[in-house]
């Protein structure tokens, strides 16, 4: 037997042509998904900070015609680890601020390794050639040393310490001349 309020509330059909029990079951329902939505959704959530931050970084190797590079003979350095390539064009706007900050701070220890992942050697070559490009650059067209890091999305950069511990990612182009970028790259 329903209280009173109730009988009366389901005889009047709520105002709305519904009963308040299966408004309430309604309600329920929609709780119940939305609560289970909110789970779902913290549950993917992996948090702001991005994979590899505070781990050693993977070292690599990479020979290109003109040289061989290793992540590891850079240890006591810090490292920009910059993955660009010549038809990327944030890349090619990122790359002048990367030369500069690399000319104020390579005396203090900071080395700016960039990893093209172009596939065209002459276009690679004429790019270096045609921007001035005064940094330690070297040419990886089959994209194992960007694999490692799970990069896809040029241009990726990271800031590895003295230890050679990822420390920093940078996801698109960064004007590496700004004040606290220098600044924090001064302080590694």
């Amino acid at each position: 037997m329903l209280p009173s309020y109730l009988a009366s509330a389901v005889r009047a059909g709520h105002g709305r042509g519904r009963s308040p029990i299966i408004y309430h079951k309604d309600v329920t329902r929609l709780s119940i998904i939305v609560v289970g939505l909110l789970l779902l959704l913290t549950g993917c959530y992996s948090g702001t900070r991005p994979p590899r931050i505070g781990e050693s970084a993977p070292d690599f190797s990479v020979q290109d015609s003109t040289r061989t590079v290793a992540l590891h003979d850079y240890k006591g350095k810090v490292v920009v680890l910059n993955f660009w390539a010549t038809w990327c064009p944030p890349c090619v706007e990122e790359m002048p601020s990367l030369v500069q900050m690399q000319s104020r701070l390579k005396d203090q220890g900071v080395t700016v390794l960039a990893v093209s992942l172009d596939v065209d050697e002459n276009a690679y070559n004429k790019f270096l050639k045609d921007h001035n490009v005064e940094l330690l650059a070297v040419r990886d067209p089959n994209q194992k040393s960007n694999a490692l890091y799970g990069t896809f999305k040029f241009p990726e950069t990271y800031i590895i310490d003295r230890q050679g511990v990822v420390r920093r990612k940078f996801i698109g182009p960064v004007d590496w001349t700004q004040p606290e970028i220098v600044s924090y790259l001064k302080r590694m």
